[in-house]
């Protein structure tokens, strides 16, 4: 934390379970932090304002501070709907469409997320939005590919600070779904968690997804079949659940994005940085690793500026 100045913004990621908010100086520098379970679902009961202004108070934050906000408050069921920019667009032109909300008792804007409109392959993106803007800061020029891994994993093409379009995976819900709400769930049982210990089996998954993804589904039950014929333990079948959806999500992003190789710009923080930067490395393409943190905080600057919150260009 720094302390060289006075707090000019407050900066919030509002998720759907959680909720982070940092006191930032003029420069941008994280003066004081809280986290919070209060996410969307448990401000809709309790309050966006009240919880905000809670939060605020325990940070210490003047009155007048504005706040600019980016994730699930701007969605339809949130705060106050910011409807999404279509794709392709660019991120000034994003954050210059945040929605100001009305009776905040201070000055808020909520950035607005992404849509992708194209039928073969409608998408949308919240939040992850000012995590692109906060990573594209620091690759420079020219096209660059994004992996932005979590319940829904989003694949991100930017050039020239310009969205270009993306995808989502749904590889972690699914992991959830399958590994408690499916047959798999007698060969995993309480283990999920464990997965992460059990190396050999997520890269032997790993490997069979990104080699064989069209065989994905038949791949799945060959986990049950495994607990029945070879003892596959619980938490290997976890980690081999894991490695097969990971590797059968980089396959096809490769394929859309990358062809034969190149590189991608990996956002993210925590053990799923560790897990996707061994699994893209070894789907053979070169990675660079942005943490998730900072790129969402660097994001909301960014935002702040465009909105005349702080002092800069953007």
């Amino acid at each position: 934390m720094s302390d060289a100045g006075a707090p000019a913004l407050a900066a919030v990621d509002w998720g759907t379970s959680s909720l982070r908010v940092w006191l930032l100086d003029a420069g941008g520098a994280v003066l004081a932090e809280r986290r919070s379970g209060e996410g969307m679902q448990t401000a809709r009961e309790t309050g966006f304002s009240a919880v905000l202004e809670r939060l605020l108070a325990d940070l210490g934050a003047p009155a007048g501070l504005p706040a600019i906000v980016c994730g699930m408050a701007g969605a339809r069921q949130g705060w106050v709907e910011a409807p999404y920019a279509d794709v392709p667009c660019t991120l000034t032109e994003i954050f210059d469409r945040a929605v100001p909300v009305e009776n905040a008792g201070r000055v808020v804007r909520i950035v607005p997320g992404l849509a992708q409109r194209d039928r073969a392959s409608p998408d949308v993106i919240r939040g992850e939005e000012t995590q692109i803007a906060g990573a594209v800061g620091g690759l420079g020029a020219g096209r660059h590919i994004l992996c932005m891994p979590g319940t829904h994993s989003k694949w991100v093409e930017v050039e020239e600070s310009r969205v270009l379009g993306f995808a989502t995976w749904m590889t972690g819900e699914l992991f959830n779904v399958l590994s408690t709400h499916s047959i798999l769930a007698h060969s995993i049982g309480e283990a999920a968690k464990e997965a992460a210990a059990e190396k050999e089996a997520f890269r032997d998954g790993l490997s069979l997804g990104l080699e064989q993804a069209d065989r994905l589904t038949s791949l799945l039950f060959g986990i049950r079949a495994g607990t029945l014929l070879h003892g596959l333990r619980p938490a290997a079948a976890a980690a081999r659940l894991s490695g097969l959806l990971m590797g059968a999500e980089i396959a096809g992003a490769k394929r859309r994005y990358l062809g034969a190789g190149g590189s991608v710009a990996l956002v993210a923080s925590g053990v799923l940085a560790d897990l996707y930067r061994d699994a893209l490395t070894l789907a053979g393409l070169g990675v660079g690793t942005v943490d998730a943190d900072e790129a969402v905080r660097a994001g909301l600057v960014r935002a702040a500026r465009v909105n005349g919150f702080l002092p800069g260009s953007s």
